[in-house]
């Protein structure tokens, strides 16, 4: 049987429980023999207060994940000059893991609603099995309006890795807001990476609130 790998990439700003949970009910569901996490690095246009450092969001996902064989952390992406596109970081993996695996990319419903502005996203569908776990309070995908960069096939492809997932309402938004205000966040991110915020003073700065999502 192929080896099954899926990529989760993001940035993890920090990571919180709702992530973990994500990528193990997908790994169950698809019977996953890895899922590899990918913090992203810090694109030119996010907010340069709201992002942490990869070096500090990265430690927090190698925290989050210690003891659990399934998960595994790569730098990357982080590592990697200039734009960070999701097609050169499939490709890559792909070359490296080999031909013959089966390779998966985790995204969110607002991920996919999206994808028509992905950076050759018909590449993309044809390099990996897009995973889409269904989140909540984000709009519907107009399906009509991604034909317009992809075949049927590659819609219908889409419509069958939209995958229903436990509905964890954590944010890491309000995560570092939180932190800001000196609330607690325990529960909504395991202990050593609540521990390590607090060590390092992470999401301090008024500015650490606000931050968008990283190009695809």
């Amino acid at each position: 049987m192929a080896t099954r790998i899926a990529l989760f990439g993001g940035s993890f700003n920090p990571i919180h429980l709702g992530h973990l949970i994500v990528a193990r009910n997908i790994a169950e569901q698809l019977g996953l023999d890895r899922v590899i996490f990918l913090p992203s690095s810090r694109p030119p246009h996010k907010n340069g207060a709201a992002l942490a450092e990869g070096d500090h969001r990265g430690q927090m996902v190698r925290l989050a994940i210690a003891g659990e064989p399934l998960f595994e952390l790569s730098d990357y992406d982080q590592n990697r000059p200039g734009p960070s596109y999701t097609i050169d970081t499939v490709s890559h993996f792909r070359q490296t893991l080999g031909l013959e695996i089966i390779l998966y990319w985790i995204i969110g419903t607002d991920s996919l609603a999206d994808l028509t502005t992905w950076y050759r996203v018909g590449a993309l569908v044809d390099c990996c099995r897009i995973i889409t776990a269904r989140r909540p309070g984000f709009r519907e995908v107009d399906w009509d309006r991604l034909r317009s960069r992809l075949s049927e096939d590659q819609i219908a492809i889409l419509r069958a890795g939209v995958l229903d997932t436990p509905q964890i309402e954590i944010s890491a938004t309000d995560i570092r807001r939180r932190v800001r205000e000196g609330k607690s966040i325990q529960y909504l991110v395991p202990e050593a990476v609540r521990q390590y915020i607090a060590e390092q003073r992470l999401y301090q700065s008024p500015a650490a609130v606000d931050a968008h999502p990283a190009p695809s």
